[in-house]
């Protein structure tokens, strides 16, 4: 049975109730469920780009047609939905395989549901949907894995968020068309050749926003459009950010700041004080015995033009002073069984509950009170998965539901909680820096990074397709622990290799931030507080010799010259949800080769950077696109495009082209 609405197509059989929605330009959001009315689950789209123009027309197999601009619905009399383009091309069609309708091609004994609700005991269902896919079409964005491939095409992903891994389910396909998988529930999603399928394991909702374009730009910037945008970044995002694991003092941080600012005379826009800078977690404060003047450290750094970032752990533990009052109000993580601990690093701790609305309030005013109120405006919101000692995805319930079914959007709603109370304050562009992120982050100010790395030129390739991934998933804020984050010694030849590569590409990274837990780690300094939790060894650009150093300083001026051309990508970013790092595809999508270069990528549409990503390399194959002529940032050497060329890549030069259009 078909009901047609103004702005909406609903489908009934048995059942299930299916509805076509407009939702934004050439776009339209579809949701299924076999519950008595449509349930209403936390998700990523803004309401109010629901009201866009829906033509709805009977079709020829006596189904029916809503289109919106560029897209066509079809859905047939048997509930099949198949999307096509306004130039008939089909998009995607859904994968039944049953005998429902005899005259369907795929018409099948196998009895296999597209849209397959197969019930949990005891309450929700596993949903599992598939669609048919495109044997040679090339797959991007879904977040940020630890894995090097840009064409993700033949791949399998948990949708689940963990240390380094950022789940954020939306797609582009090099056929033309990009799908939002619209529900916070872990599950798992498969790109396969036969058919793609996308799993929630407990929900009671099928919900996805699909869209058309004719190039990766349409489709990146109209899924911005209706999930929201980033802020202007403001001006300390652009320049050098310091930071180690750990500064253990406030003297100590600021002997780093004076070192950069007053000594060497170098640029620096932050500098970091990083976790168990408090007496116990779950007291978001600093510990006066080692932090006896916040407010003269804020005010010295900002003498030196220097802002300070504050890392924040949501994590309470169970001696912390606000423990009980936190358990009595209803404002920590549940667990099904067992005890109440989600992480047991350095104390018994379980995580705030930022999906509650009354929680996030009361974090934030911790924070105001024992931080922005000194006059920090920047947050490191760490932990952001959350991270659990173990993952038992099953195990823990939030307020907005179980883990398993809306565990995705703690990211979210963790920078959600400080964004909002940041606004509140009068604060007009908000960036704080989150170890996670969900479709939606951007809109609240969120920097993500890439989590706990290893220390190797394998991880630093994985980094480099996480980047590029997350652009197109609509996180334009993004950056690495230059070096990889676990490991590394300064002293050894090796590391330092590994290093200077990665700070030359840390200089065309939307943010260009230095951290690390450098080895070996310093001996434990002070007893009570955090002080157990030890230093690792220096990490200062000055740390690595002289010849590093030389390198470093090359890049930090680089970077600093480059200010006003990332001021106007940022800006593209908060206008439009242009990525700031973009695969060659993106910026020449009718030139093939680019969809198959792999190994660099465009800073804006200006710069071509080619990292060195290897060991033991001094030089590297670039490809230049045609449309264009290129210049060697280091050489000054002009090439035309549509190329490849062989550039020398000693240690202190990163491959950069800049595009001439001609």
């Amino acid at each position: 049975m078909f009901i047609k609405k103004e702005d909406a197509l609903i489908y009934k059989y048995d059942s299930e109730t299916v509805i076509v929605e407009a939702w934004g330009k050439n776009a339209v959001r579809i949701r299924a469920t076999k519950e008595a009315l449509m349930p209403d689950i936390p998700n990523a789209l803004s309401e109010t780009d629901k009201y866009e123009c829906l033509v709805i027309e009977d079709a020829d197999n006596d189904g029916m047609i809503a289109k919106n601009d560029k897209i066509h619905v079809i859905l047939s009399k048997g509930g099949r939905i198949t999307v096509k383009n306004n130039k008939g091309k089909t998009m995607f069609r859904e994968l039944s395989r049953n005998r429902r309708d005899v005259t369907n091609p795929d018409c099948s004994a196998l009895e296999i549901e597209a849209r397959e609700f197969r019930p949990n005991i005891g309450g929700k269902y596993h949903l599992t949907y598939r669609f048919k896919a495109y044997e040679k079409e090339k797959i991007y964005g879904m977040g940020q894995y630890q894995q090097p491939y840009l064409n993700i095409k033949g791949m399998d992903f948990e949708l689940a968020h963990r240390n380094s891994q950022a789940s954020i389910p939306f797609f582009i396909s090099s056929e033309g068309y990009g799908i939002l998988w619209n529900n916070p529930a872990v599950g798992r999603a498969v790109f396969g050749i036969n058919q793609t399928t996308f799993e929630a394991y407990a929900t009671s909702l099928l919900d996805i926003w699909v869209v058309v374009g004719d190039t990766p730009k349409d489709l990146v910037e109209a899924y911005s459009s209706v999930t929201g945008k980033v802020p202007m970044m403001p001006e300390y995002g652009l320049g050098y950010w310091q930071c180690k694991l750990r500064y253990q003092t406030q003297e100590e941080l600021l002997e780093v700041a004076r070192e950069h600012k007053l000594r060497r005379n170098l640029p620096l826009d932050v500098i970091v004080a990083d976790f168990f800078h408090w007496p116990k977690q779950g007291e978001w404060k600093f510990d006066k015995t080692y932090w006896p003047d916040p407010e003269a450290m804020v005010k010295e750094l900002k003498d030196m033009n220097v802002e300070l970032m504050v890392s924040i752990w949501p994590t309470v533990d169970k001696e912390s002073e606000n423990f009980e009052e936190m358990v009595e109000k209803g404002y920590l993580i549940r667990t099904e069984r067992g005890v109440r601990v989600g992480l047991d690093f350095e104390g018994n701790t379980i995580h705030v509950d930022v999906t509650n609305p009354e929680a996030r309030e009361y974090f934030w005013s911790k924070a105001k009170q024992n931080y922005y109120d000194y006059g920090i405006k920047i947050f490191w919101l760490d932990e952001a998965e959350p991270e659990n000692a173990v993952y038992d995805f099953d195990n823990y319930r939030y307020y907005s539901g179980t883990v398993l079914e809306t565990g995705n959007i703690y990211p979210r709603d963790y920078a959600k909680a400080f964004f909002e109370g940041m606004k509140q304050e009068g604060m007009e562009n908000v960036v704080n820096l989150l170890r996670c992120a969900w479709a939606g982050s951007q809109k609240y100010g969120a920097l993500c990074w890439s989590g706990d790395i290893a220390s190797s030129f394998e991880s630093m390739r994985n980094q480099f397709a996480a980047g590029l991934h997350m652009g197109i998933a609509g996180i334009p804020w993004w950056t690495t622990d230059i070096g990889g984050f676990h490991g590394g010694n300064p002293d050894d030849p090796a590391f330092r290799e590994l290093f200077a590569r990665w700070f030359a590409w840390g200089c065309f990274c939307p943010v260009m931030r230095l951290h690390g837990d450098r080895e070996p780690r310093q001996p434990q300094y002070g007893t009570t507080g955090g002080a157990h939790c030890c230093s690792g060894a220096a990490n200062e650009v000055w740390s690595y010799g002289d010849e590093i150093y030389e390198i470093c300083v090359k890049y930090i001026h680089l970077r600093e010259k480059l200010r006003d051309y990332t001021r106007e990508l940022m800006k593209e970013a908060h206008e439009s949800g242009t990525p700031v790092i973009r695969t060659m595809f993106y910026e020449f999508p009718e030139d093939e080769r680019c969809w198959d270069t792999e190994e660099q990528y465009m800073y804006g549409d200006k710069y071509l950077v080619a990292p060195v990503m290897y060991a033991g390399v001094n030089e590297r194959k670039v490809y230049l696109p045609t449309g264009a002529k290129w210049v060697n940032l280091d050489t000054n050497e002009i090439f035309d495009g549509g190329q490849n060329v062989t550039v020398k890549a000693p240690l202190n030069i990163i491959p950069v082209f800049t595009r001439m259009n001609v």
